[in-house]
């Protein structure tokens, strides 16, 4: 069976309890599962891992491309900071996805520029959870990276 890996940076852990005004009330789990359930329709598995550390965050980006057809990312704050982040997605084989909840263009300046996107195969922001979905729809769909 094919397989997905779904990363989430820091504080991602924390859906449900925090700042519901703009990441909603569901949490992780609830992520997970809808996503898992989405994918276990057209053949896939899904793996998923969240983090406060960035470096157990590039471990897993290091080890993803011999076992996971691509990455679903949310690299949460370290979408601004991580340089580290970014080199580690470069370098892997497999495409990756960056997912936000929220739309980061339309928050805090410094929130506004992705230092990963570009060395990402695309970005899905502000579609709440469901941009967790559209990411796997992206990844299964081998025509869009064509």
């Amino acid at each position: 069976m094919k397989r997905l890996l779904m990363l989430n940076g820091p504080n991602i852990n924390l859906l449900g309890e925090r700042e519901k005004d703009i990441y909603g009330d569901f949490t992780l789990k609830d992520i997970e599962q809808e996503v898992r359930d989405y994918l276990k329709s057209v053949g896939y598995s899904l793996d998923c891992f969240q983090s406060n550390h960035e470096g157990d965050l590039i471990d897993w980006i290091q080890e993803a491309d011999k076992k996971y057809e691509g990455i679903i990312f949310n690299p949460a704050a370290y979408t601004h900071t991580s340089i580290a982040l970014r080199d580690a997605i470069k370098t892997t084989d497999i495409p990756v996805v960056e997912v936000h909840i929220s739309n980061i263009y339309k928050r805090e300046e410094f929130r506004r520029k992705s230092i990963t996107a570009p060395v990402c195969q695309g970005q899905i922001v502000g579609f709440g959870k469901n941009g967790y979905r559209l990411a796997a729809m992206a990844l299964i769909d081998v025509d869009v990276f064509d």
